[in-house]
Protein backbone atom coordinates (compact mmCIF):
# COMPACT_ATOMS: atom_id res chain seq x y z
CA UNK A 1 0.00 0.00 0.00
CA UNK A 2 3.09 2.53 0.95
CA UNK A 3 3.99 1.68 -2.72
CA UNK A 4 0.65 2.59 -4.35
CA UNK A 5 0.64 5.69 -2.21
CA UNK A 6 3.68 6.93 -3.12
CA UNK A 7 3.12 6.26 -6.81
CA UNK A 8 -0.37 7.73 -6.81
CA UNK A 9 0.39 11.05 -5.09
CA UNK A 10 4.34 11.90 -6.20
CA UNK A 11 5.18 11.83 -3.13
CA UNK A 12 6.25 10.02 0.23
CA UNK A 13 5.19 12.42 3.04
CA UNK A 14 2.19 11.82 4.63
CA UNK A 15 1.60 8.13 3.75
CA UNK A 16 1.43 6.87 7.39
CA UNK A 17 -1.31 9.49 8.50
CA UNK A 18 -3.12 8.29 5.38
CA UNK A 19 -3.13 4.93 6.46
CA UNK A 20 -3.62 5.85 9.85
CA UNK A 21 -6.51 7.31 8.80
CA UNK A 22 -7.68 4.73 6.54
CA UNK A 23 -7.38 2.12 9.32
CA UNK A 24 -9.06 4.02 11.68
CA UNK A 25 -11.84 4.61 9.30
CA UNK A 26 -12.34 0.88 8.86
CA UNK A 27 -12.39 0.18 12.55
CA UNK A 28 -14.73 2.32 13.28
CA UNK A 29 -17.52 0.77 10.99
CA UNK A 30 -20.20 -0.75 12.55
CA UNK A 31 -20.30 -3.61 10.32
CA UNK A 32 -17.89 -5.03 7.42
CA UNK A 33 -20.88 -7.49 6.23
CA UNK A 34 -21.26 -4.98 2.86
CA UNK A 35 -17.54 -5.28 2.15
CA UNK A 36 -16.77 -7.83 -0.95
CA UNK A 37 -12.91 -6.98 -1.16
CA UNK A 38 -11.36 -5.89 1.66
CA UNK A 39 -8.07 -4.86 0.08
CA UNK A 40 -10.08 -2.77 -3.02
CA UNK A 41 -12.16 -1.08 0.13
CA UNK A 42 -8.92 -0.32 1.68
CA UNK A 43 -7.19 0.99 -1.09
CA UNK A 44 -10.59 2.85 -2.01
CA UNK A 45 -10.73 4.60 1.32
CA UNK A 46 -6.94 5.34 1.26
CA UNK A 47 -7.27 7.04 -2.71
CA UNK A 48 -10.49 9.13 -0.72
CA UNK A 49 -8.71 10.23 2.22
CA UNK A 50 -5.87 11.31 -0.62
CA UNK A 51 -8.48 13.37 -2.48
CA UNK A 52 -9.93 14.83 1.02
CA UNK A 53 -6.37 16.00 1.34
CA UNK A 54 -5.81 17.64 -1.91
CA UNK A 55 -8.86 19.65 -1.67
CA UNK A 56 -8.31 20.86 1.76
CA UNK A 57 -5.16 21.78 0.52
CA UNK A 58 -6.60 23.90 -2.73
CA UNK A 59 -9.11 26.18 0.41
CA UNK A 60 -7.23 29.22 1.50
CA UNK A 61 -8.79 30.03 5.00
CA UNK A 62 -9.31 33.83 5.47
CA UNK A 63 -8.23 33.56 9.28
CA UNK A 64 -4.67 32.76 7.26
CA UNK A 65 -5.05 35.88 5.30
CA UNK A 66 -4.07 38.92 6.68
CA UNK A 67 -4.87 41.09 3.72
CA UNK A 68 -7.42 40.45 1.52
CA UNK A 69 -5.26 42.15 -1.43
CA UNK A 70 -3.17 39.39 -1.27
CA UNK A 71 -5.54 37.03 -2.37
CA UNK A 72 -5.27 38.31 -5.94
CA UNK A 73 -8.75 38.25 -6.65
CA UNK A 74 -9.78 40.39 -9.61
CA UNK A 75 -13.07 41.83 -9.89
CA UNK A 76 -14.07 41.21 -12.87
CA UNK A 77 -17.53 43.29 -12.87
CA UNK A 78 -17.29 46.58 -14.89
CA UNK A 79 -16.77 49.65 -12.87
CA UNK A 80 -19.88 51.45 -11.09
CA UNK A 81 -19.85 53.87 -13.22
CA UNK A 82 -20.14 52.34 -16.44
CA UNK A 83 -22.77 50.85 -14.84
CA UNK A 84 -24.52 53.84 -14.12
CA UNK A 85 -23.60 54.71 -17.32
CA UNK A 86 -25.42 51.91 -19.32
CA UNK A 87 -28.27 52.32 -17.62
CA UNK A 88 -28.60 55.38 -18.47
CA UNK A 89 -28.09 54.79 -22.06
CA UNK A 90 -30.19 52.54 -22.29
CA UNK A 91 -32.78 54.45 -20.59
CA UNK A 92 -32.27 56.85 -23.22
CA UNK A 93 -32.86 54.66 -25.97
CA UNK A 94 -36.22 53.22 -24.62
CA UNK A 95 -37.21 57.02 -24.39
CA UNK A 96 -35.64 57.25 -27.97
CA UNK A 97 -38.06 54.25 -29.19
CA UNK A 98 -41.06 55.13 -27.41
CA UNK A 99 -41.10 58.41 -29.67
CA UNK A 100 -40.44 56.91 -32.70
CA UNK A 101 -43.98 56.72 -35.06
CA UNK A 102 -46.26 53.96 -34.12
CA UNK A 103 -45.81 52.02 -37.42
CA UNK A 104 -42.08 52.36 -37.20
CA UNK A 105 -41.83 51.79 -33.64
CA UNK A 106 -43.17 48.46 -33.71
CA UNK A 107 -41.59 47.16 -36.54
CA UNK A 108 -38.29 48.45 -34.85
CA UNK A 109 -39.22 46.77 -31.58
CA UNK A 110 -40.35 43.13 -33.32
CA UNK A 111 -37.57 43.14 -35.90
CA UNK A 112 -34.19 45.00 -33.48
CA UNK A 113 -35.72 43.87 -29.96
CA UNK A 114 -37.39 40.20 -30.14
CA UNK A 115 -35.68 39.04 -33.25
CA UNK A 116 -38.86 38.70 -35.45
CA UNK A 117 -38.11 37.62 -39.02
CA UNK A 118 -39.14 40.50 -41.89
CA UNK A 119 -41.46 37.93 -43.56
CA UNK A 120 -43.05 37.49 -39.99
CA UNK A 121 -43.36 40.61 -39.50
CA UNK A 122 -44.86 41.43 -43.23
CA UNK A 123 -46.94 39.28 -42.23
CA UNK A 124 -48.36 41.01 -39.65
CA UNK A 125 -48.81 44.45 -41.00
CA UNK A 126 -49.84 43.35 -44.34
CA UNK A 127 -46.62 45.27 -45.55
CA UNK A 128 -43.79 43.89 -48.31
CA UNK A 129 -40.47 42.85 -46.51
CA UNK A 130 -38.93 45.67 -48.18
CA UNK A 131 -41.66 48.43 -46.42
CA UNK A 132 -40.20 46.10 -43.01
CA UNK A 133 -37.01 46.40 -43.84
CA UNK A 134 -37.23 50.12 -44.34
CA UNK A 135 -38.97 51.03 -41.22
CA UNK A 136 -36.49 48.74 -39.10
CA UNK A 137 -34.03 50.75 -40.86
CA UNK A 138 -35.48 54.26 -40.18
CA UNK A 139 -36.22 53.76 -36.24
CA UNK A 140 -32.74 52.70 -35.92
CA UNK A 141 -31.22 56.03 -38.23
CA UNK A 142 -33.66 58.29 -36.00
CA UNK A 143 -32.22 56.91 -32.92
CA UNK A 144 -28.99 56.85 -33.76
CA UNK A 145 -29.43 60.53 -34.97
CA UNK A 146 -31.06 61.83 -31.85
CA UNK A 147 -27.96 59.86 -29.35
CA UNK A 148 -25.69 61.73 -31.86
CA UNK A 149 -27.37 64.69 -31.16
CA UNK A 150 -27.22 64.40 -27.00
CA UNK A 151 -23.20 63.19 -27.61
CA UNK A 152 -22.58 66.87 -29.39
CA UNK A 153 -24.95 68.73 -26.86
CA UNK A 154 -23.05 67.14 -23.78
CA UNK A 155 -19.46 67.61 -25.56
CA UNK A 156 -21.08 71.48 -26.03
CA UNK A 157 -21.90 72.00 -22.21
CA UNK A 158 -18.15 70.32 -21.23
CA UNK A 159 -16.70 72.81 -23.95
CA UNK A 160 -18.62 75.42 -22.01
CA UNK A 161 -18.11 74.45 -18.54
CA UNK A 162 -14.15 73.98 -19.24
CA UNK A 163 -14.37 77.58 -20.87
CA UNK A 164 -16.43 78.94 -18.35
CA UNK A 165 -13.06 77.26 -15.86
CA UNK A 166 -10.11 78.59 -17.93
CA UNK A 167 -12.14 82.14 -17.84
CA UNK A 168 -11.87 81.75 -13.51
CA UNK A 169 -8.45 81.05 -13.76
CA UNK A 170 -7.45 83.72 -15.93
CA UNK A 171 -9.03 86.56 -13.84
Amino acid sequence: MRAWLKRWTGRAQDIDDVIQEAYSRLASLDSVAHIGSGRAYLFQTTRNIVLEQVRRSKIIRIENVMDVGTLSIVDEAPPLDRVVAGARELQRVEQLIDQLPIKCRRVFVLRRIHGVSQREIAGMFGISESAVEKLAMRGLKLILKAMEGDNMARELEEDIDEHSRDRTRSR
